[in-house]
């Protein structure tokens, strides 16, 4: 509460004042929503160039630049004009729309704006890679969207690096950033110091990042399932409440939500470790039992012997039918 009078007696114009509480209201009201992911939504005209949300106060709250690189290349003047100023959003009623029109000229639009999208799935394209290494600051610090995804990144020496979250690198203390360079996500591992510096077991990475997907889903599902139970109800907190109160709020909803997706994560590899078990000792009773008979089930050699034993009868019953 005093940074907020503080920020706000800072202001001698009422009007800029009272816009900065509106933001930081705003703001607030969007904060619970980190942990499902925030609503942003591209333009395919520039690298900070979004479709306005109130997701989008709490980077210009926290002067956080929030870039990304999903950008049409001006010399394609097909797709610049089927694509035009749409957000992806719009660009995706576009299509729709066009798909149903019965103007050759707007299924046409309609088809090149639907091949961009599945040309482009990765949600980076070269022009957008070479506008974002033109417009990021050497040293600056910032936060980068692709494929729903939000990845802090950094200019050293020129050169685009993303840090490194997933969990298949917990293991691999040496590596901190991976560049972006390519569309393919093709990059290079470096430390701290951005010195080259590969992975020391790329198998142990490559699970952690299989497994790191697997909780990715089992996060989103949970909080989806958690959300559609017992989430807040923003909607019916008092307009009068005070900042610090809202802060408990929040706090104890996240504790909450935390609390049980690890109780979760814990009984899913504990299913999992007892299943695995499970499957082994099947195994180990079946060669216990190829290595000795069971007691209620005869030999190989008695088989053989009981065969021979019933070969001999049948011959003797053929000779007395003979006689």
């Amino acid at each position: 509460c005093v940074c907020v009078c503080d920020c706000v007696c800072g202001f001698t114009n009422f009007n800029s004042a009272f816009a900065l509480l509106q933001n930081m209201s705003d703001a607030m009201a969007v904060l619970h929503k980190l942990q499902t992911g925030l609503d942003v939504n591209v333009r395919f005209t520039g690298v900070r160039v979004f479709e306005y949300t109130p997701e989008c106060i709490v980077f210009d709250l926290l002067d956080i630049p929030l870039y990304h690189g999903w950008l049409v290349d001006p010399q394609m003047s097909d797709i610049v004009k089927a694509v035009g100023n749409c957000s992806y959003n719009q660009l995706v009623e576009k299509i729709i729309s066009c798909k149903q029109s019965d103007n050759s000229e707007l299924a046409g639009e309609g088809f090149v704006a639907e091949q961009f999208l599945h040309n482009t799935a990765t949600q980076l394209t070269y022009h957008g890679l070479c506008e974002l290494t033109s417009t990021v600051q050497e040293g600056e610090l910032c936060v980068f969207f692709r494929n729903n995804h939000f990845s802090t990144m950094t200019k050293y020496k020129g050169q685009l690096y993303l840090l490194v979250t997933d969990q298949g690198f917990l293991t691999e203390e040496k590596v901190v950033w991976e560049s972006l360079h390519n569309v393919d996500g093709d990059g290079n591992f470096c430390d701290s110091e951005f010195h080259l510096r590969p992975p020391s077991d790329p198998e142990t990475v490559y699970r952690g990042q299989q497994d790191q997907i697997d909780q990715d889903y089992l996060m989103a599902l949970s909080l989806q399932q958690e959300q559609q139970s017992q989430d807040l109800n923003w909607e019916q907190i008092p307009e009068g409440i005070s900042d610090l109160e809202l802060a408990k709020k929040l706090q104890e909803e996240e504790d909450r939500r935390a609390s049980q997706f690890y109780q979760e994560q814990e009984q899913a590899q504990a299913a999992a470790a007892q299943g695995q078990q499970g499957a082994q000792q099947p195994q180990g009773a079946a060669a216990a039992a190829g290595a000795a008979p069971s007691a209620g089930k005869p030999s190989g050699g008695s088989e053989r012997k009981q065969k021979k034993e019933l070969k001999e009868k049948e011959k003797e019953k053929d000779r007395c039918v003979l006689l």
